[in-house]
């Protein structure tokens, strides 16, 4: 009986089977963490790639020419946007009596956006990047010219607007379809083969060139002539 008590008093030696149990409950193995680890590096770089996608398709919209440029390409970006049933406002703020004659607005409603036109490089966007952060920008921007539009996106002559996937034609096309305009048909290269944006222009009403030589030329409806253009607040006369 002794015994039994004695046995019943003594105090528990230390199981090292139970207390390695204990031990592992409390901190985790190093297997255990390693694999942690591993998930949360996963998820992490899963996270990245994911944002750098949205970041990039975000990229190729409109508004984010607008949201991140901020004051430059506000004025461009309400081009973009405007309503063509209504009066809208050039880059300017010079009112638009029919949106449609500016390319950015028509070709927005066609599903178009603005790398379709304009594709900088990469040292382009960063030199663009520094001005806008420093603030050494000009503003309006200076309107970009076909040939240079054609250059970035690395496609040749006409390309920029005359390719099957925009405006399938030629330039006898082009004469073709306006050859009711007579002897002021600014397809025809009388006097030189003209660019594209002599003419159309995409965040201003485009313009008749012919008329800056010819007052009777036909002004289309909704078009400016060379000196309501150039009499227009903002707008250069050499542009």
């Amino acid at each position: 009986m002794s015994e039994e008590k004695n046995s019943a008093a003594a105090p528990v030696e230390h199981d090292p089977v139970i207390a390695g149990t204990s031990e592992a409950a409390g901190a985790p193995s190093p297997k255990r963490r390693r694999r942690r680890a591993a998930v949360v590096a996963a998820v992490v770089v899963a996270t990245l790639v994911v944002a750098g996608a949205g970041m990039w398709v975000w990229h190729e919209q409109p508004n984010f020419c607008g949201a991140i440029c901020h004051t430059p390409m506000d004025s461009y970006l309400a081009t973009y946007e405007a309503d063509l049933n209504s009066p809208a406002t050039d880059k300017w703020g010079n009112e638009v009596a029919d949106p449609h004659t500016m390319l950015a607005a028509y070709h927005g409603k066609l599903g178009d956006d603005c790398m379709d036109c304009h594709v900088p490089t990469l040292s382009e966007q960063i030199g663009e990047g520094a001005a806008w952060l420093t603030g050494n920008y000009g503003f309006p921007l200076v309107e970009r010219t076909a040939s240079e539009l054609t250059e970035a996106s690395g496609r040749q002559a006409d390309e920029l607007c005359l390719n099957e996937s925009c405006h399938n034609l030629t330039r006898d096309d082009l004469y073709e379809l306006t050859a009711d305009m007579g002897t002021y048909n600014p397809h025809w290269a009388h006097h030189e083969e003209l660019e594209c944006t002599t003419c159309h222009k995409a965040h201003r009403a485009s313009v008749m060139y012919c008329t800056q030589c010819h007052a009777q030329a036909e002004v289309p409806e909704g078009w400016l002539s060379m000196a309501e253009s150039n009499n227009l607040p903002g707008v250069k006369a050499v542009e």
